[in-house]
């Protein structure tokens, strides 16, 4: 009987080395990697990550693990779970994969780093990075992509990103192709995370990121001691992960279209905005029209923003309330970029988010609801001003995206602003530089040490 995909997929991850990646590919992962870091040292700062870490305290858990930018610890397993939820605490962190790819990926492989039986080098680190960006996008992609998922009501980062961290460690650990396949078929039952939180702003979006690089790690070790999983996962079965979590008809086919050939690191983006992906290319389009016509918050009549009824739900709302509500409201987005000039970290701090002129500015915000949007980044923002104007400024691929990159002078000021929220600056200059030349790294266990306030 020929090879299934769960088959397909370990035999992949276990016989590709760092010499099978491209040499673009190894870059990009490079600065993913140092991308995915330095939101995770901010977010170590976060209330998720601070409360996530005093839960497990109590409960007795410890261990060697760092949590980065602190100076605790906890086992491998938790260290994971907690490193993933800073990672994507604060809306920083990278896009475009299973859908955030780092946050899951990055906490798993190093929390193996100390389970590995053997001395890891960089660029054993940098192929697990890659696999497991592979790996996951490729879940995705069996549902038709990110859309047909995630409307169905599942975050993706949780359900697709666990396989993610499973493939990241499977690599790294070195588990051989019928543990791999095991790895693949029990991280398909770790498989979690609703989109519910959205009503209300809630935290647990933060979690998902932690759960599923958690729920990777712990699939590979279940694996790596013979605890088997479900071969057919991913076939049209009862039960079969696909089939469950579908909303429309799978595309099993795309989870082994082109394996080694099509990297899907390739669609990862890195996030130049504090908010979800989806308000990026509104406030880049805002930022082109003030810049090019000369515009104050008080020359503003409205900005009617183009979304479909899909985008609408995730990002059309106001409710600033809380962190997490104000960083998935494009209205807000747009209104930070006016105000402050910036809608980075700095503009999401509740000073910020409860400064009087921007209420006013924020109900000039209006969402038009038109089905032909196919994109948040093929639509366009409509600005009306006080002398009677109106200006209509299409929105294009967003800066960070694959087709748009921040250049590495960019990345550096992203990285260096958000490591100094937690690590001293020779620090994470050390820390940077490592990063970048990961693939010249002889013992990676120079990471942790390099991620330890």
């Amino acid at each position: 009987m020929d090879d299934g995909i769960i088959e397909q997929l370990a035999a992949f991850v276990t016989t590709t080395g760092f010499e099978d990646i491209p040499p673009a590919i190894a870059e990009k992962a490079k600065r993913h990697s140092l991308d995915t870091l330095g939101a995770a040292l901010a977010g170590a700062t976060s209330e998720e990550a601070i409360r996530s870490h005093r839960a497990l305290a109590r409960a007795g858990h410890a261990g060697a693990a760092p949590l980065w930018g602190t100076g605790a610890t906890l086992a491998p397993r938790e260290a994971a779970f907690v490193n993933g939820i800073a990672a994507h605490a604060f809306e920083l962190d990278d896009t475009g994969g299973c859908d955030h790819s780092g946050a899951v990926v990055l906490p798993a492989v190093i929390a193996a780093l100390g389970l590995a039986e053997r001395k890891v080098s960089g660029r054993d680190v940098l192929t697990a990075v890659v696999l497991g960006y592979d790996v996951g996008r490729r879940v995705m992609e069996g549902f038709g992509g990110y859309v047909p998922h995630n409307s169905a009501g599942w975050h993706s980062t949780g359900t697709c990103g666990v396989f993610a961290a499973a493939a990241a460690t499977a690599s790294l650990l070195r588990l051989s192709e019928a543990q791999t396949a095991s790895c693949l078929g029990i991280a398909a039952s770790f498989a979690s995370g609703l989109w519910v939180f959205i009503h209300d702003g809630a935290m647990t979006k933060r979690l998902h990121a932690g759960r599923a690089a958690e729920g990777g790690l712990l699939a590979a070790l279940l694996a790596r001691e013979e605890i088997t999983g479900p071969r057919r996962a991913f076939d049209d079965v009862w039960g079969g992960f696909l089939k469950t979590y579908g909303h429309a008809d799978p595309t099993p086919e795309r989870l082994t279209r082109d394996l080694g050939r099509d990297w899907m690191l390739r669609h990862a983006a890195i996030k130049p905005y504090a908010s979800c992906r989806d308000t990026h290319a509104a406030v880049d389009a805002i930022g082109r029209i003030i810049e090019r016509e000369g515009l104050g918050p008080e020359d503003i009549v409205t900005v009617r923003a183009r979304l479909n009824g899909f985008l609408d739900g995730m990002v059309g709302g106001r409710d600033i309330a809380t962190l997490p509500a104000a960083q998935m409201s494009l209205p807000y987005a747009v209104v930070a970029r006016l105000c402050f000039g910036s809608a980075g970290l700095s503009a999401y701090a509740p000073e910020r988010r409860a400064a009087p002129e921007l209420a006013a500015l924020l109900a000039k915000i209006e969402i038009v609801i038109d089905e032909t949007v196919t994109a948040s980044w093929q639509s366009s923002l409509i600005v009306e001003t006080r002398d009677g104007c109106r200006i209509e400024e299409p929105t294009t691929v967003p800066l960070g995206a694959p087709d748009n990159p921040v250049s590495l002078a960019q990345l550096r000021e992203k990285f260096d602003g958000l490591a100094a929220l937690a690590l001293p600056r020779p620090q994470a200059d050390e820390l940077a530089q490592a990063m970048l030349s990961l693939d010249e790294l002889d013992d990676a266990a120079l990471l942790p040490r390099l991620l330890t306030a």
